[in-house]
């Protein structure tokens, strides 16, 4: 209390208001898998979690995307199909995925580089990290999907495990691509805590593009033409294409400067009045303007070095043919055409991914938009072509209800001229009445964690009416808010929420002396409409 002891005029500011609660963020997922980089100014940053905002920030801390490797099958110059090995680790391309579909600020936990060993000790170690932070909400195991199903299964139990025990965070699952009627899933995941995950399936076709290294595409089959490399000499390379059998040759004639000039005959190139001190890039110039070049080719080494006189045949390489391979690296100068139609086919590979990352999204953009109480359903997903496997309505009856356990699977489906949709709200608690929501459990953990972080204030506070009063006022006053939005149903307040503190309500004196403070909070929260139902009927004929 203020001291008033020398005559003067004192102010004092009283507040009228009650203490304000804080809304907490609703949607941080948490990714955990591998990285390009492990190290940040030669300290590791291995098992710890990095809070980043944007793509670009993913970049410069973890680095980039593996890169994919492709087989291209041609037969007579004729590209049959492109077979892709995709990379092993695609939390880039995840990450990418959630941004694309309107994500924010999330958090990366990186378990080792791709050099490092898959193994689920790994993730379980990331799971560990992500426990020691307190903002994240959202667990996200989409990489650990390329696991065998029993280690995969164990890391979905230990992340729901978390979520109970903090009670501030919601797991996001994948069911394996392989596990179509998820049963595998079902009976591995166990009964426990199932309120706090929802699962997604099928895989999705994405159009997120590999990243490649030429040397990593490789082409082979029957082409109608070979390629043979005559080096002249560090000036110029002859190329022709054909076959080693045609036995090409080049000649190249001394003469007098400033005309030069080419002839084909058969298999054998000539270059004639090459002067004393002409470069490549002179002989070069005069060969583009030549209109009869036939098969052959001519490309610079050394464009300010000389060239010489020469006969013969030098062989370098030979590539292309019948049963050969080649990488794209070789063919990007000696076949162009072929190298830009080899490069327009890589690119039409697209990657598939685990649902989650697009469904986080989801999450975020439904909370910015809506709120945390809209159901993340109905909602269309951005950077998607399709879902590897159709599920059609019949499909859907037996992954979104399961009557033996309740733990419903929520599908992703797709609808002509609406695109590709979530269509499923249902938490693995399906069969709770409570909780058997997405919706429902995540707008439960918001209000919860932001009265609990709200409520800091009142500890060690004296343990009677006033601050009792205190608490509620601050508690009603942010439920309030939350039920003119639509966030808690009812026509009144009474109806949408009650918040009950005090002795002889919530606290008995043996409370009070064990200096324990109890609030009752009682929430009438939204739930979504799952099934419409339009019921018609004939109206007889009045007039």
């Amino acid at each position: 209390m203020s001291r008033f002891l020398t005559p003067d005029v004192y102010t004092e500011e009283v507040p009228l208001l009650p203490q304000s609660v804080a809304e907490v963020s609703t949607a941080v997922p948490a990714f955990i898998g591998y990285t390009e980089k492990t190290k940040k100014n030669e300290e590791s940053i291995k098992n710890k979690a990095y809070r980043i905002s944007t793509l670009l920030e993913f970049k410069e801390l973890f680095g980039g995307a593996q890169p994919a490797s492709f087989k291209v099958n041609i037969n007579e110059e004729v590209i049959e199909n492109v077979e892709v090995t995709a990379p092993q680790h695609t939390l880039y391309h995840a990450i990418e995925l959630y941004f694309r579909n309107g994500g924010g600020d999330c958090y990366i936990v990186s378990v080792g580089s791709y050099e490092d060993t898959y193994n689920a000790a790994s993730f379980m170690a990331g799971i560990e990290a992500v426990s020691k932070e307190d903002e994240p909400t959202l667990l996200m195991l989409g990489e650990a999907t390329k696991l065998d199903a029993v280690d995969y299964h164990d890391l979905c139990v230990a992340a729901l495990a978390q979520c109970q025990e903090l009670k501030d965070r919601f797991c996001i699952f994948d069911v394996k691509k392989d596990d179509e009627d998820a049963s595998s899933f079902r009976t591995a995941i166990g009964t426990n805590n199932l309120k706090y995950g929802a699962a997604y399936t099928p895989y999705l076709q994405t159009s997120l593009t590999y990243k490649y290294q030429e040397d990593s595409v490789i082409i082979s089959g029957s082409s109608a033409q070979e390629t043979i490399q005559l080096e002249v000499n560090d000036a110029i390379r002859i190329v022709y294409q054909g076959s080693a059998q045609d036995e090409p040759k080049t000649t190249i004639n001394k003469g007098s400067a400033g005309t030069l000039s080419f002839s084909i005959s058969g298999t054998t190139l000539t270059i004639t009045n090459v002067g004393e001190g002409v470069s490549a890039n002179e002989v070069v110039d005069a060969w583009n303007a030549f209109s009869g070049k036939g098969d052959f080719d001519i490309i610079v080494i050394d464009g300010t070095a000389t060239v010489e006189s020469f006969t013969g045949n030098r062989s370098l390489t030979t590539t292309g043919g019948d049963g050969a391979s080649t990488s794209l690296s070789t063919i990007k100068e000696t076949q162009s055409e072929l190298y830009n139609r080899v490069i327009s086919e890589v690119s039409k590979q697209r990657i598939i991914l685990p649902p989650s990352a697009a469904v986080a999204g989801a999450y975020a953009t439904t909370d910015r938009e809506r709120g945390v109480w809209k159901a993340p359903a109905n909602v269309s997903l951005n950077g998607i072509i399709a879902p590897v496997k159709k599920i059609t309505s019949k499909d859907q009856e037996r992954l979104n209800v399961d009557a033996n356990n309740g733990k419903s699977i929520n599908a992703i489906r797709s609808f002509v001229g609406k695109g590709t949709l979530v269509w499923g709200a249902r938490t693995l608690a399906g069969n709770d009445n409570e909780w058997r929501y997405v919706s429902v459990r995540r707008l439960f953990n918001m209000i919860e964690e932001s009265t609990k972080k709200a409520s800091q204030f009142a500890v060690f506070e004296s343990n009677d009416a006033v601050t009792w009063l205190k608490v509620k006022a601050m508690i009603e006053s942010f439920l309030y808010g939350i039920w003119q939005q639509g966030g808690l149903a009812g026509a009144t307040e009474e109806q949408a929420y009650f918040v009950n503190i005090g002795l002889g309500k919530t606290m008995t004196q043996q409370d009070v002396l064990e200096g324990r403070m109890i609030a009752e909070i009682g929430l009438a929260a939204v739930r979504p409409a799952e099934f419409i139902i339009l019921k018609f009927s004939h109206k007889l004929q009045e007039a």
